[in-house]
């Protein structure tokens, strides 16, 4: 490439296309056009003679508009850009204040192109290096644009994409609308490698031949491929992608061309990705190629590298954008001298963020729309949170997004009749120039919006008081999100934001920065000079780069010898495939300990020896978790990955002047760029034209401290945020330090915030069984005990609130100014707490003790001294104790981190504002959820509803439930008495399934508060709702079926009784197998019952469940197990004029001796149909000895199975809803 030629930079977004070039003279240029391809212009005036006046300035040069077509029809005949005159030939006649639409016809990033170096239509391009992120590919897969294709699949995985991992998107929505596959057709192939990679049935050639030429028949050019256990050897992938190309079908993915990752479905779901957006790409990619006739094409993939066009893949594109803006933050901070910094890209939907310690952090899975897409990419989190998040009154209180207006209609000062949002509250706080905006704004638009949202809070008898105190709430609110997304963030990766600098960019994100930064300690802010155009920017210092991955999946100890040669083939790789200039960047290995999903990753710039990878693995460990991990556990290298990188762009630093004081708002805005600076900052200007922001008076109040200034409702909401913050907080610290896979990866945990009587405030559940739980166990260990400062308290004991043993519950007093002010709580599910049977969900349990360690409420921290001692001596002693000690104390230490932080939030918040503060907002929290719950029942006082069912063996579950002006009276009193087995209910689980459906009834989106319950009485006479704990836990009844199985039962009767939805499948179908050595659990979906309007979900958990499955690959791979099938029940839904959900099918072949266990209901009776439908299939389950024969099975049952047999699961459908 001659040095005389262009560098051109473009990033196409959704809305907008930014541009940023540097001249062969060594001068910039900008630009941003909308990403359809069109220069939009208002008529100022229309002269004589035919020409046309243009509002504001324009720097296109002579000439350069004209060919340009004008939508309405007519082509611009001339252009006078000293008296911004133009002239149109052709089409309709414009009036003044008329927009006027211009354009070529070509892709945005040719007309970026085309005003950067100022060439007309009649002209060649110059010599240019041309650089392009683009979200085209990512607007394709979430507007569906990509083309139809089919994918092929091991025979027994068909359903593969449908049923995804099981579980449902919205917790608490009766009516579920899930993102159906790119592909609705897909075709299974016999043939089988096993986990080993060894072939154990080959592909038929004959079934091929027939399946391609069936393609070729119904003309499908698009093929993914996607085959069970092709990572360890892809011989069988390989060899259905020369079928497919031979046969001439055009664009075929293979699964392990792209990523040579474990998991079936992230790999299937990359190679339908692929394959969909293929020919959009490869058309986008092919006619800019072909636009640019004199230069050179390279385009930014998701992991922050360039490619050229002709290696460039569809998935590479997805988030490129957002990465170009990470890879602009790097070059700002380093620039200024600095390493590590927080990017926060803050545009009009939402807002990215990015943590930068030297280098961008990876990550190689990320689920955009439809799919999961294993793909490197930079780790960008974004959080709904933008310029146009809608400003709402709702329900009775103020809410700040998560919806946006989007472009169109966008905010309301756009001038299309959009609701009011943050960039309507900023313009109308004088906090932007519409002068100087980039397009017309119009303040009157959004100040009738302003108007109508003040006249709703009035219809609802609360004053909104003064107009700029409102805006300013506000405001307050959306900082206040946005800062709880960073922080959350921050826990998530075990660091403290206060240590990095922010680099605030975007079209919003300098409008924001210091608020954000004040709220979340950060004392530094950068601000780019091209700010709104970083995404573009950055692209200038990405260079080419080659990450080759290899999957190891091996311990540690077993691969000492011949590690070094490993890796230089890797390095030998990346640089061959970089060419000249490649050097070596960075090793970076995936680790893990033995038998987790959890990874870690090293980064090394050299080859690290193999006594390394421990030592570093073991530091990173101990400095994420705060504690060693389990003696005895090794340690796994999941995979290598080499990064090799031709050197970047020179750096030209920074350089900022003296920082002067602001006393008041101080806003500095052009055309790319509205900053805004606040009393309390100083800033310097750079001699780049970037600003340095830093935080003066650090005894000054700031906006980390909730004062008392504001309105009731703003006040309300700004702690509901940080309450939801909170507990957000403590989870993302319990997820990240604990042990245990059902926390790691299951997320079957809950954190909450109480108030001082045990009532819950907020809590952040996973699992819906947690729900009402929490409150009644900290009122129940609450009982007669005189709470110290510094106490926490452990318990799992059924008598005291718990649901069954592995959950395992915390609790704090939070003490401040001398008196409790609230109780931190959490409860995880831990793998393993002894019990008859490993997993400690034995089937057949006839008592409490068979089922575990039983924890009566111990003090774990007294005083706030440690007593783990006691602990440790009381899972040893049980008669059935703990089989993985190791992993419970590790889990408990997590348990206990995660409380000492909710204790520590809480007291820095009530130190931020007041004692009293903090209670009156508690308390404000459970008045508006008590407020939304008798506004639901006012209608209905003077009803009465029944439910009733039975469990298999015959056990009545029966509620009655009657509505007064005293509230709503739930009364179970004739169901069932104390049941034999172990499917006894505690109170708690009683409450939690009853608050889950109040929660559905009421339908909004509030915090899951007790307050709720507030006129809501529940009466549970002693019975299998309510068994009698005596204090010997071997004659106490046996839960654990109770929590997994009559909890859904409970659910189904109340649904029923409340005519909203049909039954569901009813239970969670808990399949159990292992031997001395393992242990296996998991619970498997069916169909959701249907309600008036809409079908039931196939394949998916519902109500008081909502686990993911263990995907395919990982079961055979740790386990001696094959998976043949798991698949949709066709047929198992009931049928109505809206049907009930289908069940699923799922088959073991066991592949040595061990015992199975099984714990589930609906296999007598279907779930019931509503309005007339009918009854879901009951589920089944057989088991197929070795000798051919088939028994059926009990639905509560354990037996033994010889190498070879094999156990099939069929789950219930859901109900159908009406007559069809």
């Amino acid at each position: 490439m001659a040095e005389e030629c262009w560098k051109v930079r473009v990033d196409t977004g959704g809305t907008f296309t930014d541009g940023w070039a540097l001249s062969p003279d060594g001068s910039e240029h900008r630009c941003k056009v909308l990403s359809s391809s069109v220069i939009r212009v208002q008529i100022q005036d229309v002269l004589p003679g035919g020409w046309y006046q243009l509002r504001g300035a324009h720097d296109f040069s002579g000439n350069f508009l004209r060919g340009f077509q004008v939508e309405g029809g007519g082509v611009v005949d001339d252009w006078n850009p000293e008296g911004c005159l133009l002239s149109i030939h052709g089409g309709r006649a414009f009036a003044r204040g008329d927009a006027l639409e211009m354009f070529t016809g070509e892709e945005p990033p040719i007309l970026a192109l085309r005003i950067l170096t100022s060439t007309p239509l009649e002209n060649p391009f110059p010599n240019v290096d041309f650089r392009v992120s683009t979200t085209k590919a990512t607007n394709a897969l979430l507007e569906r644009k990509g083309s139809k294709g089919v994918l092929i699949t091991t025979a027994g995985f068909e359903d593969l994409l449908r049923i995804g991992d099981q579980r449902r998107p919205r917790l608490f929505d009766l009516k579920q609308n899930l993102e159906a596959p790119v592909f609705d057709s897909c075709v299974g192939l016999s043939g089988r490698i096993d986990a080993s990679g060894q072939v154990v049935e080959p592909l038929s050639r004959a079934e091929g031949a027939e399946l391609v030429a069936k393609l070729k028949a119904d003309s499908v050019e698009v093929v993914a491929v996607a085959l069970l256990n092709s990572y360890a050897n892809p011989v069988h992938e390989q060899e259905v992608g020369d079928w497919l190309r031979e046969a001439g079908i055009s664009s075929v993915s293979l699964s392990t061309d792209l990523t040579g990752a474990i998991r079936l479905l992230p790999r299937a779901e990359t190679a339908t990705a692929n394959a969909y957006l293929a020919p959009v790409m490869d058309s986008f990619v092919a006619t800019v190629s072909r636009g640019i006739n004199n230069g050179s094409l390279e385009l930014l993939t998701s992991g922050g590298g360039l490619k050229d066009a002709a290696n460039y893949r569809p998935i590479d594109s997805l988030l490129s954008g957002p990465a170009g803006g990470v890879r602009g933050a790097l070059e700002v901070a380093r620039s200024a001298g600095y390493d590590k910094v927080i990017s926060f890209d803050m545009g009009g939907t939402s807002s990215d963020i990015s943590r930068i310690n030297g280098a961008p952090v990876l990550r190689y899975e990320q689920k955009i729309g439809p799919a999961r897409v294993a793909a490197p990419s930079i780790k960008i989190e974004t959080v709904a949170a933008g310029g146009g998040s809608i400003c709402q009154w709702s329900g009775g209180a103020l809410a700040v997004g998560p919806e946006s207006a989007g472009a169109d209609p966008g905010p309301a000062c756009y001038g299309n009749g959009g609701p009011l949002t943050v960039t309507d509250v900023n313009l109308l706080l004088g906090l932007m120039d519409p002068k100087r905006a980039g397009i017309p704004l119009d303040v009157e638009a959004a100040r009738v919006k302003l108007h109508e949202f003040q006249s709703q809070m009035e219809q609802d008898g609360v004053p909104p008081g003064p107009e700029r105190k409102l805006l300013e709430g506000l405001r307050e609110i959306a900082i206040e999100r946005m800062a709880e997304a960073i922080r959350k963030v921050s826990i998530r990766e075990g660091c403290d934001p206060s240590d990095y600098a922010l680099v605030a960019f975007g079209g919003a994100g300098p409008q924001h920065a210091c608020g954000v930064a004040d709220k979340i300690g950060i004392r530094e802010v950068l601000i780019p000079g091209d700010a709104g155009l970083l995404s573009a920017r950055g692209l200038h210092h990405c260079s080419r780069e080659k990450i080759v991955e290899h999957q190891v999946l091996s311990r540690l100890d077993v691969l000492s010898e011949g590690w070094l040669e490993r890796v230089e083939a890797l390095i030998e790789e990346a640089l061959e495939s970089l060419g000249e200039g490649g050097a070596l960047a960075r090793i970076l290995c995936e680790m893990r300990l033995w038998g987790q999903d959890s990874t870690l990753e090293l980064e090394m710039s050299a080859i690290p020896e193999h006594g390394e990878l421990e030592r570093g693995f073991l530091e990173r460990y101990r400095k994420l978790y705060g504690y060693d991990p389990p003696a005895g556990r090794e340690i796994e290298l999941v995979a290598l990955r080499v990064v090799a990188r031709v050197a970047e762009a020179g750096l030209l630093p920074e350089h900022f002047g003296p920082a002067l004081p602001v006393d008041t708002m101080e806003v500095i805005q052009d055309a790319f760029r509205t900053c805004l600076i606040e009393p309390g900052w100083s800033w310097a200007k750079g001699s780049r034209g970037g600003m340095y922001l830093v935080k003066q008076d650090q005894t000054a109040p700031s906006r980390r401290e909730l004062s008392s200034g504001w309105s009731s409702e703003i006040e309300s909401e700004l702690f509901r945020c940080r309450f939801e913050g909170l507990v957000e907080e403590m989870g993302e610290l319990l997820r990240r330090t604990a042990m245990s896979p059902n926390i790691k990866e299951r997320l079957d945990f809950s954190c909450a915030l109480l108030d001082a009587a045990g009532r819950l405030v907020v809590n952040a559940p996973h699992i819906p069984v947690h729900l009402g739980a929490i409150g009644l166990c900290v009122r129940k260990v609450g009982e007669g005990r005189k709470w110290k400062d510094g106490d926490m308290v452990m318990v799992n004991h059924p008598a005291f609130g718990g649901s069954h043993l592995p959950d395992v519950t915390l609790i704090s007093p939070v003490f401040f100014e001398g008196g409790i002010i609230g109780f931190i709580a959490n409860r995880a599910h831990h793998a393993e707490i002894g019990g008859k049977a490993p997993g400690s969900m034995p089937a057949e349990a006839r008592c409490l003790e068979e089922e575990g360690v039983v924890i009566p409420p111990i003090l774990i921290c007294e005083s706030g001294r440690s007593r783990f001692e006691a602990v440790e001596d009381l899972f040893r002693s049980s008669r059935y104790p703990s089989r993985m000690l190791g992993d419970n104390l590790a889990d408990l230490a997590a348990q206990t981190a995660c409380n000492h932080h909710g204790v520590r939030a809480l007291k820095a918040l009530a130190r931020g504002s007041s004692r009293e503060i903090v209670i009156r907002n508690m308390e404000e929290l459970r008045h508006h959820a008590a407020e939304i719950m008798r506004s639901k029942l006012a209608p209905v006082i003077g009803h009465r509803w029944h439910g009733k069912d039975a469990l298999d063996d015959g056990t009545r579950i029966q509620v009655l439930l009657r509505c007064s002006e005293q509230g709503l009276h739930v009364d179970f009193s004739d169901s069932g008495p104390v049941h034999a087995g172990n499917l006894n209910a505690t109170e708690a689980i009683v409450r939690s399934a009853v608050l889950y459906v109040l929660r559905a009834w009421v339908g909004e989106d509030l915090p899951l508060n007790e307050g709720l319950l507030d006129d809501v009485h529940i009466k549970t006479p002693e019975g299998i709702l309510s068994p009698v704990f005596p204090e010997d836990p071997g004659v106490c009844p046996a839960v654990v079926g109770g929590n997994v199985e009559t909890s859904q039962r409970i659910v189904d009767v109340l649904l029923d009784a409340l005519d909203l939805q049909a039954n569901s499948q009813g239970t969670m179908n808990n399949f159990l197998f292992g031997n001395a050595a393992f242990a296996y659990y998991e619970t498997i979906g069916g169909g959701s019952g249907a309600g008036p309007g809409w079908s039931g979900l196939s394949g998916t958990h519902v109500h008081m469940s909502n686990t993911a499955i263990t995907d395919p690959e990982i079961l055979e791979r740790r386990f001696p197990v094959r998976l043949l099938s798991f698949s949709v029940r066709e047929g198992s839904g009931g049928r109505g004029r809206w049907n009930g959900g289908y069940g699923l099918e799922r088959e073991f072949e066991f592949l040595e001796g061990m015992t199975v266990s099984m714990l589930t209901q609906r296999r007598t009776r279907g779930p019931r149909g509503k309005r007339g439908g009918a009854a879901g299939l009951p589920g089944r389950q057989h088991v197929i000895r070795r000798d051919g024969s088939c028994e059926e099975l009990a639905g509560i049952c354990s037996f033994t199975v010889e190498t070879g047999e094999r156990v099939r699961i069929l789950t219930p459908g859901g109900g159908g809803w009406g007559k069809a």
